[in-house]
């Protein structure tokens, strides 16, 4: 039998009493004291949350279980547990388990550890993996969400009988007439909206973001008043598992040999050092190129940035900031939080190609086959193939319409030739 059906038997067994008595009463006023929108008293709402062992999902789950709400807790093993350990400031690491398990103790509400290790191999490691191979600089924090976390996680929730699933997001999920929208949370440093783009229509309806209208200070106050262990954690800063920031570390454990060296080259084709693997480098990068200044470079170019990377024959291309600049970004694999789907064709936009970047104005060009071009109205610098485009309304910059993935950004800067 699978954790998830023996959890699910387990609460199963717990709850049966009070379900039953819950069908006997009224729900028309009881929608305005359950939080999470459900027309039934907190006590009656089952909700999964995912524990990551930081202080913003053990705030989320002690929220909810203060306000009365049937709380499971579960956490996701997604990676050696023997090299986690050692882990810190990363999320899903084994202190981290224990901390979910000690804060669920503390509440007084069940909690599970599931045994996700392979799914994230496969749907995640693996895909992190052989973008970098590719010249691409990947977001497997988006993969995870898309996938384990919104997709198997979701279902095991779903098994568990639960109304629905929450998590520490940073995030504001709104009802409309038109069925739940997401939202930027009211943290501006904080918003993970970026991070939500693959959001489905169908997974906002059973989806619940209680600290979307936090700031993080708040959200601290918080574990404070509830005297969790975790209050002063420090947030994650590092992909889970890249906890010492080496991607290339990463890609060399997952394909050994696949990693080979080549030359570092200049737009003009001058040959100025070698790498030692296209996995080191990244679109935009300036610092570490392992090259010199050039003798007879125009004074006027400036520094010089990786301008292209050209995986199948193993060169890395610079040349000045200039060349950097694109004017439209091509999207695969696009998502439409919305029920109506994407945008018609000429819909101004915000387009937001980086977490830490500002969104900036531009029309949205639907394609075929979960596609779709965005233009931008001003230059941008640094946009690379394997990153998410988030995309908001221009006419409500706080909504989150969707996005994708960036599968081409073509050049206008030094002719747009890589040589």
């Amino acid at each position: 039998m699978s954790v998830a059906k023996t959890a699910s038997n387990n609460v199963h067994a717990a709850t049966t009493s009070a379900s039953v008595q819950a069908t006997d009463r009224p729900t028309a006023d009881l929608s305005a004291i359950n939080s999470l929108g459900f027309a039934k008293a907190p006590a009656d709402t089952r909700v999964v949350v995912a524990m990551s062992g930081g202080v913003d999902s053990s705030v989320t789950a002690a929220m909810l279980h203060d306000e009365g709400y049937e709380v499971i807790g579960i956490t996701l093993q997604l990676y050696d547990h023997g090299v986690a350990v050692q882990t810190k400031g990363a999320c899903c690491a084994g202190i981290d388990i224990h901390d979910a398990r000690t804060v669920s103790a503390r509440l007084g509400i069940p909690h599970y550890v599931l045994d996700y290790e392979s799914k994230f191999r496969d749907q995640v490691m693996e895909d992190f993996a052989d973008s970098y191979l590719r010249g691409e600089t990947p977001i497997p924090c988006v993969r995870c969400n898309q996938t384990v976390k919104f997709t198997d996680l979701l279902t095991t929730a779903q098994e568990l009988g639960a109304d629905c699933l929450a998590t520490g997001h940073y995030v504001q999920r709104l009802e409309t007439p038109a069925g739940p929208v997401l939202r930027r949370g009211i943290d501006a440093s904080k918003d993970q909206s970026y991070f939500l783009f693959a959001t489905t229509a169908e997974q906002m309806d059973y989806l619940r973001f209680p600290l979307g209208g936090l700031t993080k200070d708040e959200t601290r106050d918080l574990a404070r008043k509830y005297g969790l262990a975790v209050s002063e954690k420090p947030d994650s800063q590092d992909i889970c598992f890249v906890p010492n920031g080496r991607y290339g570390d990463v890609v060399r454990r997952l394909r050994p040999g696949a990693v080979e060296a080549g030359d570092i080259v200049h737009l003009d084709g001058t040959v100025l050092g070698q790498h030692k693997g296209v996995i080191d480098y990244t679109i935009g990068q300036r610092r570490g190129l392992g090259i010199g200044g050039r003798k007879d470079a125009d004074e006027a170019d400036g520094p010089l940035y990786v301008v292209g990377i050209d995986a199948a024959a193993h060169r890395v291309i610079v040349g000045p900031q200039s060349a950097l600049a694109c004017y439209e970004v091509h999207l695969s694999e696009t998502s439409w939080v919305a029920g109506g789907g994407a945008p018609v064709a000429g819909h101004p936009v915000l387009a937001r190609l980086r977490n830490t970047a500002p969104a900036m104005p531009a029309v949205l060009e639907a394609g075929e086959g979960g596609c779709a071009i965005v233009r931008l109205d001003d230059p941008q610098f640094g946009i690379a193939v394997g990153q998410a485009a988030a995309i908001y309304d221009a006419a409500d910059p706080e909504n989150l319409l969707g996005g994708g993935w960036i599968s081409a950004a073509p050049l206008a800067g030094a002719d747009g030739q890589l040589s």
